[in-house]
């Protein structure tokens, strides 16, 4: 498919390729600063997508900000006031301080698509844009395959009607991750990973991989699968790779680095990384320099998630949860929120 080009109009429009949480996030500060927007995005909403659905404090703060929550909450964000990970026979578990909430790929990105519409961005349906110099690049992460293929990572998610907590549940065994948290509708979100050498194994069922964790399939056993599973990878966590980026632009959200997911710090980033080269890009300030603002905000979870990665690879996580606290484990992954 051939590319369209977008001509450079300087910093009097600011061009956004992709609306999904980083893209609109960037629509919208933007729009705020007076600036025209226009905003080029291939996919058709409302869409499900692979997504732990979790929107963090954090989150909520930038989106208040944007002045966009209000829509967000009446869309039936449902509040989550508790935490607890689940490590082998170790539980962790976390009163949070500030309400997080939860709330469908499929319901909030439709409702940042359209606000970005309402408040007077240009929305164009483009299936392939080349950026000009200047653009917020907001299109997601790009797939790069390394290491040994058995270990490469793949993502699955349905929704479950059934019995709701008020809490996201993170389940850690073989391997693989699962996370259960409330959505609107009364429903529950069940979004994991797992290697390819655990889900070649079960031959690539979700349902088989949730009973290989007693709790994880106590907790899921009075639910019900309201749809089917998607998937999703292989995954790659970390900063993206320059030479993935188009010259010139503010990479945002997965573009700018794709975390793990159990740090619940996904959406979060998109949100703190896009309203910041939404302003970047209206302000005119040179990408390197957004680039390494964006660094201060992503070092911490960046390196903490890492960190935890390692440990769960290696089989030690179970041992030294035993020194540290949920609490300290959610700080340790929250990205920076940086004035403007």
């Amino acid at each position: 498919m051939e590319k369209v080009k977008v001509e450079s109009v300087g910093v009097d429009r600011v061009t956004v390729v992709g609306c999904g949480p980083a893209g609109a996030m960037a629509a919208l500060a933007a729009l705020r600063e007076g600036s025209p927007v226009t905003v080029y995005e291939k996919t058709r909403f409302p869409r499900h997508k692979v997504c732990g659905e979790f929107l963090s404090p954090e989150f909520v703060a930038v989106a208040e900000r944007l002045g966009v929550w209000g829509r967000i909450r009446d869309a039936g964000a449902v509040p989550i006031q508790r935490m607890s990970l689940r490590i082998g026979r170790r539980v962790l578990r976390h009163k949070l301080s500030e309400p997080a909430h939860g709330l469908s790929r499929h319901r909030l990105d439709d409702v940042l698509l359209s606000s970005t519409a309402r408040e007077g961005a240009v929305v164009v349906r483009e299936k392939a844009v080349t950026p000009p110099p200047g653009a917020v690049w907001a299109v997601g992460r790009k797939t790069v395959e390394h290491g040994r293929k058995d270990e490469r990572l793949f993502g699955f998610k349905a929704h479950f009607a059934g019995p709701q907590l008020d809490s996201v549940e993170l389940h850690f065994f073989d391997g693989c991750y699962v996370g259960v948290s409330p959505i609107e509708d009364g429903k529950t979100n069940v979004c994991g990973l797992g290697p390819l050498r655990v889900l070649r194994r079960h031959k690539f069922e979700p349902d088989e991989l949730l009973r290989l964790s007693p709790a994880l399939g106590e907790r899921v056993a009075p639910l019900r699968r309201d749809g089917p599973w998607l998937k999703t990878g292989p995954l790659v966590y970390g900063e993206a790779p320059e030479s993935s980026l188009p010259a010139d632009v503010y990479p945002a959200g997965d573009a700018r680095a794709f975390v793990d997911p159990f740090t619940g710090a996904g959406m979060t980033i998109a949100a703190i990384t896009g309203s910041m080269a939404g302003l970047a890009a209206s302000r005119g300030v040179p990408p390197n320099r957004f680039r390494r603002r964006s660094d201060r905000v992503l070092r911490r979870t960046l390196r903490a998630a890492g960190f935890l990665r390692l440990l769960l690879a290696a089989g030690w996580a179970e041992p030294l949860s035993r020194m540290a606290s949920a609490s300290l484990l959610f700080r340790a992954t929250r990205p920076r929120l940086m004035s403007d």
